[in-house]
């Protein structure tokens, strides 16, 4: 059994509040979503508030139209299963209903020991690295993973993150 988890972030510049009626084909879809990623074979955690969701949080304090998604995976395949296998996919076909074009690094997948909980913090300094120094092993994407290394493991200050607020 390994002794790290698939960790995951995405992020995405809404087109308007999430109370906004052209929000409500991603908002009726959300319950759905979120109740299948946690039916699906290796999903560990996801951020959420008691709302169910995890529209309240703002990855940015600068910037209030940024959405966050964050969850755990046992493995890389079963996280993929769920991206782009299930009905998720349907949702990732019309992202530009809800969400504005994102110049930046939106999406970054990273490794954590078994029972850690990523937090918003580690998520977004994931993200940074992930666009100044392209995929490595702190942070990569579907297309260059990175296996976990031990020894790199090790070296990682995870106390370093602010906790996850979940």
């Amino acid at each position: 059994m390994s002794r790290y988890h698939i960790a995951q972030v995405n992020i995405g510049k809404v087109k308007a509040p999430v109370e906004h009626p052209i929000m409500d084909g991603f908002m009726s879809r959300l319950n759905e979503i979120n109740a299948l990623a946690e039916r699906t074979p290796g999903f560990v955690w996801r951020l959420q508030t008691p709302a169910g969701n995890a529209t309240a949080y703002r990855p940015y304090k600068d910037d209030d139209s940024i959405l966050i998604n964050m969850s755990v995976w046992e493995t890389i395949d079963s996280l993929k299963m769920y991206v782009y296998s299930s009905a998720h996919a349907e949702l990732l076909r019309q992202p530009h209903e809800w969400f504005e074009k994102f110049s930046r690094i939106y999406m970054a997948l990273w490794w954590v020991p078994v029972g850690h909980i990523p937090s918003v913090d580690e998520a977004t300094k994931r993200l940074a690295h992930l666009e100044k120094h392209g995929p490595t092993q702190f942070a990569f994407t579907f297309k260059a993973v990175f296996q976990a290394e031990e020894e790199f493991q090790r070296s990682i200050d995870w106390v370093s993150f602010e906790p996850c607020p979940a």
